[in-house]
């Protein structure tokens, strides 16, 4: 069984990927990138975000998608797909120890070789208020990660 992880798929924004990394520490998450990438990994903002936590995270790098799932191999039911139109509440979802939360690009979401045949993975985080589309991808990634993982901390 792997362990569990945080998924960026093309993330486009260094501070994102720094804070999640700083997540990932915190938690005992792997984290897991998927080029291509919007920065470069050793720009400062990223490690400015992670702070001196950067060093401790364990990161993963993949070309693509099918990359990622072919060397890491995550079990079908451990895949969540984060997206604003997915049916089932974060809230909602049984997540087992081997979780991998999987978060698209800040503008665009995941794309369609992501999503494909994958409905039924498609987790939404709720949100009461109608003026706003979406959260930032670091604090949608931190909350997702605190609730999947809420029956596996002590």
């Amino acid at each position: 069984m792997t362990r569990p992880a945080i998924v960026l798929v093309r993330p486009e924004i260094p501070g994102n990927t720094g804070t999640l990394g700083r997540t990932c520490v915190a938690l005992d998450l792997d984290l897991c990138l998927i080029r291509p990438y919007g920065f470069e990994l050793s720009d400062r903002t990223v490690r400015r975000a992670g702070l001196d936590y950067w060093k401790h995270v364990s990161l993963f790098e993949f070309d693509s998608w099918d990359d990622f799932l072919t060397r890491r191999a995550p079990r079908p039911e451990a895949l969540f797909l984060y997206e604003e139109f997915g049916a089932t509440s974060a809230y909602d979802a049984t997540y087992p120890a081997d979780a991998h939360l999987v978060f698209g690009q800040e503008t665009k979401g995941l794309p369609p070789e992501v999503l494909d045949g994958r409905a039924d993975r498609c987790l939404r985080l709720p949100m009461r208020s109608a003026h706003i589309r979406s959260l930032n991808l670091a604090n949608a990634a931190t909350a997702a990660a605190y609730l999947a993982l809420r029956g596996h901390l002590d």
